[in-house]
């Protein structure tokens, strides 16, 4: 079960559902534990491999090449900058550059059509609950407020 809340956007002062994160994030030792009970992989084979894969994808990155992931997606750096552009094309140097974000793109098929039928990692029987309201949060009786930012563990956005 996935979570939202109503937000007003002072924008255009509409009104918007809004997904939200809540609890302690799922550790590398959690998706080790669940990934060896559904394979043939010891849990500390795939704790020692999902270890390293960050150092993996940032040598990769680090090299100006996109890295796939089969089931999950494209992993990529995009580059930022403090000024807003130059003028002349012979003024863009690489010390306007001031920072590198990792990208993530979900795997998707395309039917023939070249149309998306499916990402891979986005649930499409995903149920939305509105958060506070109704039932448990996490289904094992307690509050779900895990989190140590001082908001009760919701977080807005968390990937962007």
């Amino acid at each position: 079960m996935a979570f939202f809340r109503r937000i007003k956007k002072s924008i255009n002062q509409l009104w918007y559902p809004q997904s939200i994160t809540w609890g302690k994030a799922v550790t590398t030792r959690e998706v080790a534990d669940e990934l060896s009970a559904i394979s043939t992989v010891t849990r500390g084979d795939t704790y020692a491999v999902m270890e390293n894969l960050g150092r993996v994808l940032s040598s990769y990155m680090g090299q100006g090449r996109t890295v796939k992931i089969d089931g999950v997606g494209t992993f990529y750096y995009t580059a930022t900058s403090a000024k807003r552009g130059v003028p002349t094309a012979e003024e863009v140097s690489a010390s306007l550059i001031k920072g590198v974000r990792v990208r993530f793109l979900p795997e998707v098929e395309r039917n023939s059509g070249s149309q998306v039928t499916t990402r891979s990692m986005v649930n499409t029987k995903i149920v939305w609950e509105e958060w506070g309201k109704g039932t448990t949060n996490s289904g094992s009786g307690d509050s779900g407020n895990q989190g140590g930012s001082g908001d009760g563990g919701i977080e807005d956005d968390p990937l962007g």
